[in-house]
Formats: structure tokens, C-alpha cells, sequence
């Protein structure tokens, strides 16, 4: 999976997002509770795991994401890019000023290795969060 150019550089906060629901309407954000904060190794970690993610097919769920990752630049007022994660689906909506088109909907094999690492590092933030 790719993220945004630049994202590994430019970030200077994460924060994990339990999503709680879709935005009434289909809006690019997914309201939820924020459960953790990560910074310096811990982005590196998650970006790793990010763009490790195989490429998948899509599978039809509608699109109900349980987990997402909104990054911030150095100032914390600039969201750079939201990123939700549906493992149902297989399916990764990114948004925000740094996400190109063509990087704004992908798919990944949620079965895979890396997905399930993914998945193991944002439940246990949570519990940690």
C-alpha cells in the first residue's frame, strides 16, 4: 500500500482513531474516539506496517471501517492525511491535503500477515492508548 509522498517526513503526530461510524452523507472523515498518540518510532512502525500491506481485491461490505490513523504535521493545526481501514472489505480511504487521487482508495489483502500485524498494532494501542 502507498501513502501520501512525503508522509514518513512531514508527519510529526499520529493519532488512532476507533471509528465509530461513517459521516452522515459520505463525508471524507470518520468520526470516532482518538485512543492513542503516537510519535517518532512509533510512526516510523506504523508506517512500516502501513506500506507493507499486499495489494488485494475489493470484497463488497459497504464499506464500514473500524479503524483509522489521522497524521499531522510539526504545528499539530495541519491534518495532512486521514487514513480508515476497513478489514471486512479490504479497502484503505485516505484523505486530506497530502493524499493524491490515485492514492485515495486502495485495496489490501486483509487475510495477509502484514494486515493481521496492522490490526494486532492498533488494538494494542488502544489497550495501551
Amino acid at each position: 500500500m502507498r501513502l501520501p509522498p512525503d508522509a514518513a517526513d512531514t508527519t510529526a503526530l499520529v493519532e488512532v482513531v476507533r471509528i465509530t461510524a461513517l459521516r452522515p452523507g459520505g463525508g471524507a472523515s470518520c468520526p470516532g474516539e482518538v485512543v492513542a498518540h503516537w510519535a517518532g518510532s512509533e510512526i516510523t512502525e506504523a508506517f512500516a506496517a502501513v506500506t507493507a500491506l499486499p495489494e488485494g481485491g475489493q470484497h463488497r461490505c459497504g464499506f464500514s471501517p473500524g479503524w483509522g490513523m489521522r497524521a499531522y504535521e510539526s504545528s499539530l493545526d495541519l491534518l495532512l492525511f486521514e487514513a480508515a481501514f476497513c478489514f471486512r472489505c479490504h479497502e484503505v480511504r485516505m484523505h486530506g491535503p497530502a493524499v493524491p487521487p490515485a492514492l485515495a482508495t486502495q485495496f489490501f489483502d486483509a487475510e495477509a500477515p502484514q494486515a493481521q500485524a496492522l490490526l494486532e498494532l492498533l488494538r494494542s494501542s488502544a489497550a495501551h492508548g
